[in-house]
């Protein structure tokens, strides 16, 4: 399981929880409520009957309180509407009934067990009953001091049904709402708080397999710290591998130079005829400078891949990069009688960003390779090619032999450290670390190198670099 749908599945499950709790309990008061709201607006009313009465019994002494109602049909009209009016005396027994007289000789004694279910919600007063489904709120009539009377008004509870039902309906719909919104926010914060492992993870694979990687960056400051510490752990493991490969790769390129020194030098020791003595101390001087060269090249390939951003950049003319090269070889390609020629339809000036010194280097290496894979006679062909694109465009460096090309089994390895083919006109192999100081200039300055096989016969070299 993705560590996304893990937050977002217990997110979901936590606020799904919560929310129908708090709504199953919101939608639970509703009712109570509305009822409650209904009462207090009743006892307002009953309230106010009972002000009318008392009016009305201090101007007609002689009048009873259901015969006031009686005698009064219009007031009773408008107080009635769609609740229910009813006097009762002082014992609770029914005198008047605005619905018909239907309730008249009822007892409406107030029953205890429903003051108490209003009591412990609402803190009402002990006006309050509620019998068969509606509910009575009474105010007492006073006649000189004396209660005379209760006033009552009622109101069946089935007509606020369709308002709770309508109020219940706009909660469970607002409800919705709200937990579609919180659900989109939960797999959006789920989102954002896994895209980082995320990158942290792509960052990790990428230096496991050798790529070129750099450390996300977060504002979240436990992922930036531990990208930072898997970045510092990557430069620690890769500077103990990068020393241990090299130790290696130099103890075993320079063993056979160095056995052939120890051997010529036992040689010398005897007495031998000038010819062979002179031979032994060519073999000295030879391997001596193959191991020197060897060390100068390491060094300089060390110093590349130590380095993270180029020195010095500035916009550099290709046309005169391969120009310099070439003149630098000037004195290898003529010895052997080769043609190294350059595209005269290279075209417009172009120009890439980066260090003159090392494009320089980059071109004398693939054209030194070109130079001794070719036969004696033959011919380098150097031309430059421009690829235009939206994000500014690509210039190759493109170099041709006519020798034999890359062996098959070969090709997965040229660009190792140490590997080399052996030349097929001399068969001595170079140190093979030209490719790899190739491929870290062009990877400094944003781009690649690759060595292909020709349909027509030879190698093509191709250096890819970032149009300025």
């Amino acid at each position: 399981m993705k560590i996304r749908t893990a937050i977002f599945g217990v997110y979901v499950a936590a606020s799904a929880l919560g929310f129908a709790v708090l709504m199953g309990f919101i939608l639970k008061e509703v009712r109570p409520r509305y009822v409650e709201s209904m009462r207090r607006t009743l006892a307002d009313t009953a309230a106010l009957l009972a002000v009318i009465l008392e009016e009305e019994l201090a101007r007609v002494p002689e009048a009873d309180l259901a015969g006031t109602w009686r005698g009064n049909p219009g007031a009773l009209e408008r107080a009635s509407g769609t609740l229910r009016v009813y006097v009762t005396d002082t014992k609770g027994i029914v005198t008047f009934d605005s619905a018909g007289g239907a309730a008249v000789g009822m007892d409406y004694t107030r029953r205890p067990e429903m003051a108490a279910y209003f009591e412990s919600n609402y803190d009402a007063g002990d006006n309050v009953d509620l019998v068969r489904g509606e509910l009575r709120v009474t105010a007492p009539v006073r006649r000189d001091g004396s209660v005379v009377g209760l006033v009552g008004v009622a109101r069946s509870l089935s007509s606020v049904t369709e308002a709770i039902l309508r109020a219940r309906l706009r909660l469970v719909a607002g409800g919705l709402a709200v937990a579609v919104l919180m659900t989109a926010a939960g797999w959006w914060i789920a989102a954002k708080l896994t895209h980082s492992l995320e990158r942290l993870t792509a960052y990790a694979e990428a230096v496991r397999d050798g790529r070129e990687a750099r450390p996300p960056a977060s504002r979240a400051s436990e992922v930036a710290a531990l990208a930072q510490a898997f970045e510092e752990m990557r430069v620690a493991l890769e500077g103990k591998a990068y020393v241990e490969r090299y130790t290696q790769a130099l103890a075993h390129e320079v063993k056979a130079p160095l056995s052939a020194i120890r051997g010529a030098a036992e040689l010398l020791q005897e007495e031998l005829p000038p010819e062979e003595r002179a031979r032994f101390l060519g073999h000295l001087r030879s391997e001596s400078e193959r191991i020197q060269t060897i060390v100068e090249r390491m060094l300089r390939l060390a110093a590349l891949e130590a380095r993270r951003e180029l020195e010095d950049a500035e916009c550099v003319a290709l046309q005169d990069v391969v120009t310099e090269a070439i003149e630098a070889l000037r004195p290898v390609w003529t010895t052997r009688g080769l043609d190294v020629r350059v595209d005269a339809a290279a075209g417009e000036r172009v120009e890439a960003r980066g260090e003159a010194f090392l494009l320089v280097q980059a071109v004398v290496n693939l054209l030194q390779n070109a130079i001794e894979f070719s036969p004696s006679g033959g011919v380098v062909m150097v031309r430059l090619e421009t690829e235009k694109t939206g994000a500014g465009g690509r210039i190759r460096v493109v170099i041709e032999d006519q020798g034999p090309g890359v062996p098959q089994f070969a090709r997965e390895r040229i660009f190792e450290r140490f590997y080399s083919l052996p030349r097929p006109f001399t068969e001595r192999k170079s140190t093979g670390l030209g490719l790899s100081f190739v491929r870290e200039i062009a990877g400094l300055h944003g781009g690649s190198v690759e060595v292909m096989n020709r349909a027509e016969g030879g190698a093509r070299a191709v250096l890819t670099l970032p149009m300025a």
